[in-house]
């Protein structure tokens, strides 16, 4: 926050957040960040996920309960300053993983500055916080980036019965905040639109609840708004065969700077369930395939017995998705539902976000989307209003490492 409006300049403006953060001192064990966040108190961190890494956490990471996800417009052109912003993001991104205050924390420091953190997460648990960062096509239209563009980076083509609201579609880049805890995933996110105050702005966000892929096989599989288990057969984040075939870009799909990394689709599809409610059991399990009570594919007993898709209708949901039945394409989901109020005819604003992570978006997302767009029999319950795809970059590897950095180096 800058002292434009006759205020005191912060401590930002002061001695640099940045500096200041890495004055303060990291100590790095194991994936385990341990740092001073002015308060004497110990922070628990027995249930911080590590924040370093070959791979992003908040992918292959067992799936969190809580979610909010933010796609930021880049307001600055100059390189250097935003490059100065993905540092101090990743140093704060270390920090609220950990289970620890930004910067100098939420009091104590300069009584005439605002503190480096908002606040509203202290005394809380890291809550499994996964915060997992993913640049836009349209940022590869800035800072002489248009050559290091992946391919496999593609816009998203015209679905049929698309109906995506500009104001929730796009950015030219996304934070996906996953934490047990609401309170610590809001908190993630509005303190990183803090710090980028003046660079970038928040474009579209978007809160979920309630786990809706699952990536731990031993879970139980949760269900959608539509009372359906939605996630048997994803990806399981200890599938690490699966995860390098299909999920982790490899060292020759495309520009070196993504190796490690990975694609993400966001589709907030909104679900008509007025008029799902009113549909009888029957039409919704040969909408979806499986029976409602255990999830078993039509004619078998159990939620995991091999479905046989040719005893399903044509139009299931189930039988179009299978990777048998698409020459194997399979892609990793991490969906959560959503309500947010009414859509002003007294129907409520609800459904699936929609999160999948990929090797590349036209081998995976693009020809998977065609085919359940223009036959899948849930169409008639949903419809896809908001979009965006993104490039997520590989982990960071160590406490000089940060976000992009691949990317933005002058050797990439």
């Amino acid at each position: 926050m800058s002292s434009d409006n006759g205020g005191s300049p912060s401590r930002r403006a002061l001695i640099g957040w940045g500096g200041a953060g890495l004055a303060l001192g990291a100590a790095v064990a194991g994936g385990a960040v341990a740092m001073a966040s002015g308060d004497d108190t110990p922070q628990p961190v027995g249930d911080a996920v590590p924040f370093h890494g070959a791979h992003q956490a908040g992918i292959a990471t067992p799936v969190q309960d809580r979610l909010h996800f933010a796609a930021f417009d880049v307001k600055t052109d100059d390189r250097d300053e935003f490059v100065q912003m993905l540092r101090e993001w990743t140093e704060a991104a270390r920090r609220m993983t950990a289970g620890e205050a930004v910067g100098e924390g939420a009091y104590g420091g300069l009584a005439e500055a605002p503190p480096d953190d908002t606040g509203e997460a202290l005394g809380l648990r890291p809550s499994r916080l996964t915060l997992t960062i993913g640049f836009g096509p349209s940022l590869f239209d800035r800072f002489g980036l248009g050559g290091k563009r992946p391919a496999a980076l593609a816009d998203l083509p015209a679905f049929p019965g698309d109906n995506l609201d500009k104001a929730r579609t796009g950015g030219d880049l996304a934070v996906q905040a996953c934490a047990d805890d609401p309170q610590v995933a809001v908190h993630a996110i509005r303190n990183l639109a803090r710090i980028g105050f003046g660079k970038v702005a928040v474009r579209w966000s978007q809160l979920g609840f309630g786990k809706t892929s699952s990536t731990t096989p031993d879970a139980q599989t949760p269900r959608n708004l539509f009372g359906f288990k939605d996630g048997t057969r994803n990806i399981a984040g200890t599938e690490t065969d699966r995860l390098t075939r299909h999920v982790w870009v490899g060292d020759g799909d495309g520009p070196e700077w993504m190796a490690g990394g990975s694609y993400l689709v966001a589709r907030r599809i909104r679900m008509n369930i007025e008029t799902w409610d009113r549909t009888s059991l029957q039409e919704q399990e040969d909408v979806f395939g499986r029976d409602k009570r255990e999830g078993a594919p039509v004619g078998k007993a159990k939620e995991h017995d091999e479905p046989f898709l040719k005893a399903m209708k044509p139009t299931a949901h189930v039988r179009l998705a299978h990777p048998d039945a698409n020459g194997g394409i399979t892609i990793l989901r991490r969906g959560y539902s959503f309500t947010d109020g009414t859509d002003g005819l007294g129907r409520l604003d609800a459904g699936l976000f929609f999160l999948a992570y990929m090797r590349d978006v036209r081998e995976g997302f693009i020809p998977l989307q065609r085919k359940l767009s223009a036959h899948d029999a849930l169409n008639e319950y949903t419809q896809h209003v908001g979009s965006a795809v993104f490039a997520v970059p590989p982990g960071v590897r160590n406490a000089d490492d940060w976000w992009g950095r691949a990317l933005f180096s002058k050797e990439a």
